[in-house]
């Protein structure tokens, strides 16, 4: 049997290796106002880039959501004009959108599209001129 402090720590560690993962824009930044095409670069913490397929642990491939919900933890991602799959491996894109007012979400899953969840997708928000 565990002992609660040991126990206690293992779940501190847990927690706070958790909290480290998380992914973010590089580019472009959250209200920035960009002509079209524009670059969206992305970036993961905590986990490594795979493409599709590959199950390792940590590891999983970005999505972009164009004006689309976050897809909920386990959800596998759709594939659609409002959901870009970068299944390679890619990190960046030249995105090609009309005027108008965007929200953008990158999603991480894994290597079966899964989405890992809330913990794991960013949204911002952009102006395409």
């Amino acid at each position: 049997m565990m002992k609660p402090l040991l126990a206690a720590t293992l779940l501190t560690l847990s927690a706070s290796a958790l909290a480290q993962q998380s992914v973010s824009f590089v580019e472009p930044a959250n209200g920035a106002t960009v002509g079209s095409p524009f670059k969206v670069r992305f970036a993961v913490a905590g986990m490594s880039v795979k493409p599709a397929g590959d199950m390792s642990a940590n590891t999983g491939h970005h999505h972009l959501l164009i004006n689309a919900a976050p897809v909920k933890a386990g959800e596998v991602i759709p594939i659609d004009e409002k959901h870009i799959h970068f299944g390679k491996g890619q990190t960046e894109t030249e995105l090609t959108l009309p005027p108008g007012s965007y929200t953008l979400t990158m999603q991480f899953a894994n290597g079966l599209h899964q989405a890992y969840g809330a913990g794991m997708n960013k949204e911002i928000r952009i102006t395409v001129k």
